[in-house]
């Protein structure tokens, strides 16, 4: 049986660009970084994930230093090494070199105990399309609210 808990979301990214198709990732971490993953004490906004020499890293990751965690806390931006298959990075390389897309982490959450990241493949949004998005969310609260 499957236990996930969200531990962060990017929402921003979900206004910000149309997201073709996710991937799930486990990441490296540290103990301390890990103890205040599970405290939801980390922020995707502003986070991307960078594939260089065959590997995935996330940049831009904000995970909290642990309170009790003294000289074991690391930098809270460092970068981070993704966990994929080789031909999953291959892929993700290939759909990331398309002009306009890019991967973006979407959400983190714990799956059995352990640490995973949403990656999503997206291409940007226009001004029109997010204005667009607004029209039709505000359209669906007031059907919703019955105006």
């Amino acid at each position: 049986m499957e236990h996930t808990k969200l531990l962060a979301q990017n929402k921003k990214a979900r206004h910000d660009y149309f997201i073709e198709d996710t991937y799930e990732a486990g990441i490296s971490l540290a103990g301390t970084e890990v103890k205040s993953c599970r405290q939801a004490r980390t922020n995707l906004r502003d986070s991307y994930v960078h594939i260089k020499n065959g590997e995935a890293y996330v940049h831009n990751l904000h995970i909290s230093p642990y309170e009790q965690g003294n000289i074991f806390n690391r930098d809270p931006l460092r970068v981070r090494k993704l966990l994929l298959h080789k031909r999953e990075i291959l892929k993700l390389t290939a759909l990331a070199a398309r002009k306009g897309y890019t991967l973006i982490p979407l959400k983190m959450y714990l799956k059995n105990g352990r640490v995973k990241l949403e990656i999503g493949v997206c291409k940007g949004k226009h001004l029109y399309d997010k204005r667009q998005d607004l029209k039709e969310k505000a359209i669906r609260r007031d059907r919703e609210r019955g105006v």
